[in-house]
């Protein structure tokens, strides 16, 4: 029974931890890096096309954008979530392949200009997210799932996002069982539409994120609707917009919930009828798969709108736009408006374009309501730039740029530890990840100083037996540095021969007549190209 910690250790991105348990391989998510990386991530283990099983927390990209990477290098295992979050990733990792794709189209039209530029491909394609898609077992809230002998999982709603969950995994191998909980992202309280996080009584060993383990939320809850009423007020009067970048998937739901009791109590005063649009197809899809997940997903506020006939996230004088033609309309339109568009970090996506038809313009405000990563394109903005530049042009920055403090996702310091805290006998060990780097390392001393527990904030490379409940390998922190990598199409090679090899051992024990077909099947490619 070991677990290897890959990423999102002393950072706060590109969660993926691995168990090799039972003759099994497991990742427990597979995420994508944003914004600036301080360490190098090591690589998992084993060849993609060795691991058996991926555990899935939740459906944001930092915990599951690389899983269609997994399929291209040859993953053809199941991959366990929730309902909600196995129908957000049908959409999301699509999302991000389409993305994918886009910029390296761009980046080779503008490297036709250099002749000696080599071609960019995309890091996964739509058919590698497509494959992807396939290999997901939808699980329910709180049911025991068998993945193999000796291994079971289960589902614990967390409160992060509509489908987001702690995992529960029970091992047990040579007559020893444990069991170890992954926290997945712990959700604040109160946040409109899902519930609360929900508790895990025991435990032998915890592995927990520390994204807010340095902060305290207000003490006493924001009001967002008053604040959005000010600054909606202030900005129309103006004749501005109020473009809010936001994350397609959760935040966006959560602001519509906020502006439709604006409009519905007609609160901006002087503008009762202002449009508001959504300008991201994936967050409208994402909003269709909020309205399917209700009864297993919303909390007891958002169910009472439900039970009256109210649909809490929709309302008169919404406008969706999905095609690009309808998103390019937007910006000609003079009325005040509220323009919700992805990514929520603007490094992506179309935001980007309202971005520069909007920074430049006094009147109009940019509101950021969510948490901007360390490098990305809306932290830059958050700190005060002067100018950036969008699609080759500079752009000054002249808007207001506005925050709705408070607005988490995520639990704060005090939600973390009443989680940990919610552990009805202290776990022998918990491992301290998804934080900034000093934030691990200073979350991982509280928890140790102030309320005794056992805790580490391992590094990427860190390794853990835990049937003797000891640290094999203490990895240090590797500076992120450039690396020299094999050309993208002979990566592909290489992956299609790993992945044969893992036909191969899997095939073992079949009958002879197939099995000496199989071989002469390879010989005879082999012949082929063995020059």
């Amino acid at each position: 029974m070991k677990l290897k910690f890959i990423g999102a250790d002393h950072e706060v991105t590109g969660s993926c931890h691995y168990i090799e348990a039972c003759g099994k391989h497991i990742l427990v998510d597979y995420g994508m890096e944003q914004g600036v990386n301080v360490f190098e991530n090591v690589d998992i283990p084993v060849h993609e096309s060795m691991i058996d099983y991926v555990l899935l927390t939740h459906a944001h990209v930092d915990h599951s954008g690389m899983l269609p990477l997994l399929y291209a290098r040859g993953f053809r295992g199941q991959i366990f979530s929730t309902d909600a979050t196995a129908d957000l990733c049908s959409i999301m990792l699509r999302d991000c392949a389409h993305i994918q794709m886009q910029e390296a189209e761009w980046k080779n039209r503008k490297a036709k200009r250099s002749a000696s530029h080599a071609a960019v491909e995309p890091l996964y394609t739509m058919e590698d997210a497509d494959g992807t898609i396939k290999c997901f077992v939808p699980c329910h809230y709180d049911q025991k799932v068998t993945l193999c002998e000796g291994i079971e999982i289960r589902f614990t709603d967390i409160g992060h996002l509509l489908g987001s969950a702690s995992i529960e995994v029970w091992i047990t191998e040579d007559r020893i069982s444990k069991k170890i909980v992954f926290s997945g992202d712990i959700g604040n309280v109160e946040q409109p539409l899902i519930r609360d996080p929900q508790l895990t009584k025991e435990a032998d060993y915890v592995v927990m994120e520390s994204t807010y383990g340095d902060r305290i939320h207000s003490a006493e809850r924001p009001d967002y609707v008053a604040e959005l009423v000010q600054i909606l007020k202030e900005t129309f009067d103006k004749g501005g917009n109020v473009v809010i970048p936001s994350f397609a998937v959760g935040r966006t739901q959560e602001m519509l919930y906020f502006l439709r009791k604006i409009k519905m109590d007609k609160l901006v005063e002087g503008y009762p009828d202002f449009p508001v649009y959504v300008d991201s197809p994936l967050a409208v899809e994402a909003t269709g798969i909020f309205h399917k997940n209700i009864y297993n997903c919303f909390d007891e506020e958002a169910m009472e709108l439900v039970n009256q006939g109210i649909n809490p996230i929709s309302f008169p004088g919404l406008r969706l736009s999905i095609t690009s033609d309808e998103s390019k309309a937007i910006n000609f339109d003079d009325t005040p408006k509220v323009i919700l568009s992805a990514s929520g970090m603007c490094e992506a996506g179309r935001i980007r374009h309202h971005l520069k038809h909007n920074l430049w313009r006094p009147e109009c405000t940019i509101l950021f309501v969510g948490y901007q990563a360390v490098g990305t394109l809306g932290r830059i903005i958050v700190e005060g730039v002067d100018e950036v530049k969008l699609f080759g042009e500079p752009i000054q920055v002249r808007a207001k740029i506005a925050k709705l403090t408070g607005l988490s996702g995520h639990a704060d310091k005090n939600g973390l530890i009443a989680w940990i805290n919610g552990f009805e006998k202290k776990p022998e060990r918990v491992f301290i990840v998804h934080g900034e780097d000093t934030v691990c390392s200073s979350f991982a001393q509280c928890l140790h100083h102030e309320f005794g527990y056992e805790t580490y904030a391992p590094y990427s490379g860190a390794e853990f037996d835990m049937v003797t409940n000891t640290i094999t390998y203490d990895a240090q922190g590797v500076a992120i540095k450039k690396k020299k990598v094999a050309s993208d199409i002979f990566r592909r090679l290489l992956d299609a021969g790993h992945r044969l090899m893992a036909v191969i051992q899997r095939n073992e024990g079949g009958a002879n007549k197939d099995l000496a077909k199989f071989a002469d099947q390879i010989n005879a490619l082999c012949d082929k190209w063995d020059r």
